[in-house]
C-alpha cells in the first residue's frame, strides 16, 4: 500500500548526487573509492571521535564491534530487552549469548537492573539509543568500569548522541537520521580496535594480499557510492538534528491534551515519535485509510522465537509494546503534513 505520508522518506538535499557522479566518473565505485575514507572521516570528526570504520549496515558494526573486543562462544552479552532484534542477533553471530534487561519509562535498558544480570562469563555491556532517546551512561559506564567490562553502544538510530563508550555502532539505512541506502559506521578512540575492524570487514586480507586468512572476517565492506551519499548527509547532520527537533516539537504540540494519547519522554535526537494509544489497533486503521503510515513498537528479545523466555508477559518492555507506536518522522516532513496527522488523530478520539 502506497501512503501518502509514509513513515520514513529520505532526505536528499545536499551533494549526494554530485559525489555519486564523482564515484562513478572516476570508477572508483567499490570499497577502495576515497569517499569511504573522507566518509568515515568526517563522521568521526563530527563526533569527536579519532576513529571512523565504515560498513555494511547497522547490524555487521555491531557484529564487527563484537569481534574485535574478542567476543565469542562462552561470552555473554547484556542487550535491552526493548530494541530492535539486529542488537541481538549481532551477539549470537559472534557464538555469544545475548543477556537481556528490561527498559525503564524512557524505553532505554534500566541501569539499575543491568548489575543482577551480570555473570564470570559477561564481556560487553550494550545499550540501546531507542528511538534518539540517550542511554543513563553515567551508571553504565560506572559498572563496566566496576566489572571490567566493555561498552558497545548501539547508536542506530541516535545519530547525534555522541560515543562515549569502547565503541559505538551507526545504521545508515534508508529510514534513519542521516543515510546511505544501506551501510553502518563504528566509532572509537581505540587505534588497535579500529584496526581489527577494518581487518575483519575486508576479508582479513594480509598486507601483501596473498590470500593466506588467519582468522574468520567478513566481507561487510561499504562501497564508494554509499560512502558518497553518507558524506554528503554528514555535511548536512547538524542542520537535520535541528529541523527534526522542530518536529518534534510541532508534534507535543499538535498532539498535547488527548484522551487516548500518553506522550513519551522527550528525545536526545528525534529518530521516531513514539506515542502510546488507547485503541491503538483502530487508531492505526483509521490512519492508515487516510494515507497515514504508522509503526508498532519493538517487541521484547524475551518474545522473538529464537530467544524465547516465558518472562516476557511481564516485563515493562512487553507493556509498552502493547500500545506503543510511532508516527510518520523524516525531515522532509512539513507542517501542513504534521497538521493533516495530529489532525486525524484528534479527529479519531473525538468520535468515539
Amino acid at each position: 500500500m502506497a501512503y501518502q505520508y509514509p513513515v520514513s522518506r529520505p532526505h536528499l538535499t545536499g551533494h549526494e548526487l554530485d559525489y555519486v557522479t564523482e564515484t562513478i566518473g572516476d570508477g572508483w565505485i567499490s570499497s577502495q573509492g576515497p569517499f569511504v575514507r573522507r566518509f568515515e572521516e568526517a563522521f568521526a570528526a563530527w563526533n569527536g571521535s579519532a576513529h571512523g570504520v565504515a560498513c555494511s549496515s547497522g547490524t555487521t558494526a555491531l557484529t564487527l564491534a563484537l569481534r574485535a573486543l574478542g567476543v565469542g562462544p562462552g561470552d555473554e552479552v547484556i542487550v535491552p530487552e526493548f530494541t530492535m532484534i539486529a542488537s541481538a542477533w549481532a551477539v549470537t553471530y559472534t557464538g555469544a549469548t545475548p543477556v537481556f534487561v528490561d527498559c525503564g519509562d524512557d524505553l532505554n535498558i534500566d541501569p539499575a537492573l543491568i548489575e543482577e544480570k551480570i555473570t564470570p562469563r559477561t564481556k560487553v555491556i550494550m545499550p540501546v539509543h531507542i528511538y534518539g532517546r540517550a542511554c543513563a551512561m553515567g551508571p553504565i559506564m560506572d559498572l563496566a568500569h566496576q566489572y571490567g567490562l566493555r561498552v558497545v553502544e548501539d547508536s542506530a538510530e541516535a545519530h547525534g548522541v555522541k560515543p562515549v563508550g569502547d565503541i559505538a555502532c551507526f545504521s545508515l539505512f534508508a529510514n534513519k537520521i542521516i543515510t546511505a541506502g544501506e551501510g553502518g559506521i563504528c566509532l572509537t578512540e581505540d587505534a588497535y580496535l579500529a584496526g581489527q575492524m577494518a581487518h575483519l570487514r575486508a576479508m582479513a586480507f594480509t598486507s601483501d594480499h596473498s590470500f593466506l586468512h588467519k582468522k574468520l572476517a567478513y566481507n561487510f565492506r561499504m562501497t564508494a557510492m554509499q560512502a558518497a551519499v553518507a558524506l554528503a548527509q554528514t555535511e548536512r547532520l547538524d542542520e537535520i538534528i535541528a529541523e527534526r527537533a522542530k518536529i518534534e516539537a510541532r508534534y507535543d504540540a499538535g498532539l498535547a491534551g488527548i484522551d487516548g494519547i500518553t506522550l513519551m519522554p522527550p528525545r536526545d535526537v528525534l529518530w521516531m515519535y513514539d506515542l502510546r494509544a488507547t485503541r491503538r489497533e483502530e487508531l492505526r486503521a483509521f490512519l492508515a485509510d487516510n494515507g497515514i503510515e504508522t509503526r508498532l513498537f519493538f517487541k521484547p528479545m524475551s518474545r522473538q522465537p529464537l530467544y524465547l523466555d516465558p518472562v516476557w508477559p511481564q516485563l515493562k518492555a512487553n507493556t509498552f509494546a502493547e500500545d506503543g507506536f510511532y508516527l510518520p518522522t523524516h525531515t522532509g516532513l512539513t507542517e501542513a503534513d504534521q497538521d493533516h496527522i495530529t489532525g486525524k488523530v484528534r479527529e479519531f478520539y473525538q468520535a468515539g
